[in-house]
């Protein structure tokens, strides 16, 4: 094909270096160029000259951008256009290699002197970290050439170009090119210099690439080193006493690199003029009889799926922001990471070798529009694209090749199959044979080194985990892991711990990573947080771009404190034997010399008594049956409980002594029953019916105050406003629960009075539950008694007809005014809770307003369940009520209704009301993560069912 413009054609690039590993720690000078440049946008590709690149250009009338940063997310009222949001399909025609006329072009212009001291003589090396989707390059008036791959680095060579003063570093940046066909990942279409730009010197015979091996022999304990240079050099690791010739091995005692043992050993290669700093972690990754290990041990992924992003700057990430996250993951018990689905910034790999995280590096390479097609046309399979495809495995391999994190190389994700991409994987192993190679995309797995799967469900891991899946007989001898699982989009995900269990069971399954780690909600002046849609975009996948593990502004959402519950390194859980815990090391590699071990006895949720605990530190995968001390005295008939918990013995890079990395609870005694609730009778008065401190409506016998607190609109509730894992994903119609509900009407329930009975204890209602258009329905009965003091009330409920799908609650709701805006409660604490998502739930006393009751999702939804609640008080200024069950019941406040939470479409849209919507509920539909995944699993769905339970309401004061 000829005549095709530049950003057009099949070749990645023109003009740069070679890829080479990249390093921070060199003792050659650099200049960072970041900062504000002149900017000019055209809405075309040719809209606008290349005048603005020559000498004397004058810019004064362009805006100003911040580089690194994209375009869209800058400027004034939309004025550079916005950021937009697809999922799988292209947002513009498919048809390679070309893209449409209508290509936002960003000219950018650098003026910069060159700093005192800079060296004389050398080189020079203008470099790019990442520039989407294209880039052209000129300095001082000469074109140096351009380039494709937006998550990878390119170099020129400019040494002969640079002036001591006044520079003009002139880019055009387009945001559509052939390279955009490659880069269809599940994320925002930003265009811009999105990562540093930096100049940097090179002595004369600098080395242009090295290449460190340091492999370990988990039976010798030692370590073989070599480090390649392309030119002569000089390696030092003066721990070891090190000190040989680039390019020969040597090998010596050594302790490995693991992310839970993250070793690593400073050193230095020194060539050409040129220091270059070396941190060396030794391990060996293989797989050994169909498992992946390291330095002999199996692996467990403990991981999540990261894209690069933040609110406001988009995937312009700081170090600061970097280190943030590897922080969070160390605090959260996350030892491994995928970088979907391209490399991320060279800085944040520096992070996980020294923090310790494992890591799957994964090219810059997703071609999933094309699926939409039947992968008619799709690249990978196009000998035209292969040059492409193989100069971003390239540039992938070369720049991260010494990291001791990065344990194995990712082809791309979501691209198909095709020869191109075997073209790819045997260009990794030439490479680089000591890492194994991943990729998902192809089932047969004929280039790979482990079987990978998105979102299966968990009864096919256990398939897979017993050997016994279908399939090329080669594959089941391949260690499976899940790339991508536990959508964690909204409230959730469920289904973790069920997950976990596999994995631990099943050798071969060597855990996943959760989808995704950060929801990519950008920060919008109207909606708070804006996802698909919000930015004028035609053509959009909606909220689906908020789905992990935390919030835009890096909070924890629930999912991850139940994420880091179900994974945590230490297992705590009663013992065989009486008056023991059964503590188990569950880590890789670690002992458990770094934990301290606490225990603290509660009664009715009080402590009473706490103190140390003897444990040995364990080696990986030993456990010991701990003798606890004796029961310390408290009130009888009190439900009493052991907490044990791991903390850090010492500070850590990541989190300061006694931070908690696991715990358990182990009961001891069941809870106090509820009063019998009997003594007082019911009064008549008119149209009313009096309960000792409750009023009842005598036609409905619903109640109307408790304590004088008003009572409004009490009864039956089965519904909720559906999660995005309710709404469930197309290609699963039969278990998409929202849409089931809505059709069947759950969500306009009508509630019919069939009787209402007073005797001399109490007063008794039947009545029925039912949607319309419908024969279904539940025979309520509640049976109202008291002793005066509080008003205890029975609960039964039996369904009517041919159930076609559990329901997603079953409980009662009641109004109270919204003045009880302090809540406190003895149950499962002190964040949200569902049947499925339900291991992080802790139990004590818990207190919160009702604000902070609340999760904020990006995209509104149901939340904010508190767990097996023992007794609930709300209180204002002047009143409160105090509510006990049994058994334990789940809660909900919240100042607006389930219809209020299900219209709203963002964070301000709900508005508080005047009155606090109360739910006690006996039972809760699970959550799943059908949004992407799995539903919810059968244990955990609330099936149309005869249940009963009782409510204690007593009044108290505020």
């Amino acid at each position: 094909m000829t005549g095709l413009p530049w950003y057009t054609s099949f070749a990645p690039e023109r003009g740069t270096l070679p890829p080479r590993a990249w390093t921070a720690d060199s003792d050659a000078a650099r200049l960072p160029l970041g900062g504000d440049w002149a900017f000019r946008l055209s809405p075309a590709a040719d809209a606008a000259d290349t005048s603005f690149a020559g000498p004397g250009f004058d810019a004064g009338d362009w805006r100003t951008v911040t580089v690194p940063g994209h375009w869209v997310l800058q400027g004034k009222d939309g004025e550079f256009g916005g950021p937009a949001y697809t999922n799988v399909v292209y947002p513009f025609p498919v048809d390679p290699p070309h893209v449409p006329d209508e290509n936002p072009t960003g000219d950018h212009l650098r003026r910069f002197d060159l700093p005192d001291g800079w060296p004389d003589g050398g080189g020079a090396v203008l470099r790019f970290d990442g520039v989407e989707s294209c880039a052209r390059v000129w300095l001082n008036g000469t074109e140096l050439g351009w380039f494709k791959g937006s998550r990878l680095a390119h170099e020129f060579a400019v040494g002969p170009l640079l002036r001591e003063r006044d520079n003009v570093l002139a880019v055009r940046v387009h945001q559509w090119s052939s390279g955009s066909y490659l880069e269809d990942q599940d994320q925002w279409w930003m265009p811009g210099i999105f990562r540093d730009v930096t100049l940097l010197h090179r002595p004369d015979g600098a080395p242009g690439d090295f290449f460190v091996h340091a492999s370990y022999d988990h039976a010798a304990g030692t370590g073989e080193l070599r480090v390649d240079c392309d030119v002569p050099g000089r390696v030092r690791v003066p721990e070891l006493g090190v000190d040989v010739a680039a390019g020969e091995s040597v090998t010596v005692p050594v302790e490995p690199w693991s992310a839970e043992v993250p070793r690593l050993y400073e050193g230095e290669l020194t060539a050409g003029g040129e220091r270059i700093g070396l941190r060396i972690g030794f391990r060996s990754v293989y797989v050994e009889d169909g498992v992946l290990k390291a330095n002999g041990r199996r692996i467990l992924f403990r991981g999540v799926n990261r894209h690069e992003f933040h609110p406001e700057t988009g995937r312009a990430l700081d170090l600061g922001t970097m280190r943030a996250d590897v922080e969070l993951m160390k605090r959260h018990n996350i030892n491994a990471v995928r970088t979907s689905h391209y490399p991320p910034h060279p800085a944040f790999l520096d992070l996980c070798d020294a923090y310790g995280l494992w890591v799957i590096d994964e090219g810059d390479l997703e071609t999933h529009g094309f699926e939409e097609l039947g992968w008619r046309g799709n690249p990978v399979d196009d000998e035209r694209w292969t040059p492409a495809l193989l100069d971003r495995a390239a540039r992938l391999v070369e720049r991260d090749k010494n990291h001791p994190s990065v344990v194995l190389w990712s082809l791309g994700n979501e691209c198909g199959t095709g020869a191109g991409l075997r073209a790819t994987a045997r260009w990794i192993r030439d490479r680089d044979p000591s890492r194994p190679v991943h990729y998902e995309g192809d089932r047969s797995c004929p280039e790979v080194d482990v079987y990978s799967r998105m979102y299966p469900p968990h009864a096919e891991v256990g398939t897979i985990g017993r050997r016994e899946d279908e399939g090329p007989e080669h594959r089941r001898e391949l260690p499976f892991i899940l790339c991508e699982y536990a959508h964690a989009m909204g409230n959730g995900p469920g289904g973790l711990t069920e997950y976990q269990r596999l994995f631990e069971t099943y050798e071969r399954c060597q855990g996943g990573f959760v989808w995704e780690w950060i929801d990519h909600g950008l920060a919008h002046p109207v909606h708070g947080y804006g996802y698909g849609g919000d930015f004028g975009e035609e053509l959009h996948d909606g909220n689906f771009v908020c789905d992990g593990l935390l919030f835009p502004d890096r909070t924890p959402s629930p999912g991850l404190v139940e994420y880091k519950k179900v994974i945590e390194p230490v297992r705590i859980a009663p013992g065989e034997r009486p008056g023991t815990a059964l503590v188990s090391n569950l880590h890789d590699v670690a002992d458990l010399s770094s934990l301290a071990f606490v225990w603290e006895f509660l009664a009715d949720g009080e402590a009473v008594a706490e103190g140390g605990l003897a444990v040995p530190p364990l080696t990986a995968g030993e456990r010991v049956e701990v003798e606890l001390p004796p029961v310390p005295a408290h009130p009888a008939g009190a439900e009493a409980v052991w907490t044990v918990r791991a903390v850090l013995a010492a500070d850590t890079v990541w989190a300061p002594a006694g931070h908690e990395v696991a715990w358990g609870q182990l009961p001891v005694s069941a809870p106090r029953p509820l009063p019998a609730g009997s003594g007082a009778g019911p009064v008549a008065d008119g149209g009313r019916i009096l309960l000792g401190p409750a009023v009842l409506d005598a036609r409905t016998g619903a109640p109307l105050s408790l304590g004088g607190l008003p009572v409004s609109a009490f009864g039956l509730d089965v519904w909720r406003a559906p999660t995005d894992n309710d709404e469930g994903a197309p290609w699963q119609p039969d278990t998409r629960w929202g849409t089931l509900w809505r059709e069947l009407g759950l969500h306009r329930m009508q509630h019919r009075t069939d009787a209402v009975a007073v005797d001399g204890e109490g007063v008794t209602v039947r009545s029925r539950v039912a949607p319309a258009a419908r024969d279904v329905g539940l025979a309520v009965t509640y049976r109202w008694t008291s002793d005066g003091t509080g008003v205890r009330l029975g609960v039964d409920v039996v369904p009517e007809g041919d159930w076609p799908v559990p329901l997603p609650r079953l409980g009662v709701r009641l109004g109270l005014p919204a003045a009880l805006d302090r809540a406190q409660w003895y149950g499962g604490g002190p964040g949200e809770a569902y049947p499925d998502t339900r291991a992080a739930a802790r139990l004590g006393i818990w207190e919160s307003t009702v604000a902070g009751l609340q999760t904020p999702y990006v995209r509104p939804q149901e939340n904010g369940a508190r767990i097996g609640t023992r007794w609930l008080e709300l209180t204002g200024p002047d009143a409160g009520v105090r509510v006990e069950g049994e058994p334990s019941f789940w809660f909900t406040a919240r100042r607006w209704t389930h219809a209020d939470l299900d219209a709203a479409a963002h964070r301000p849209d709900l508005v508080p009301g005047d009155t606090l919507w109360l739910n006690l509920d006996h039972a809760l539909h699970g959550i799943g993560s059908q949004s992407c995944g799995p539903g919810v699993l059968p244990e955990h769905r609330l099936e149309a069912a005869p249940a009963s339970f009782s409510l204690w309401f007593t009044p108290t004061g505020g």
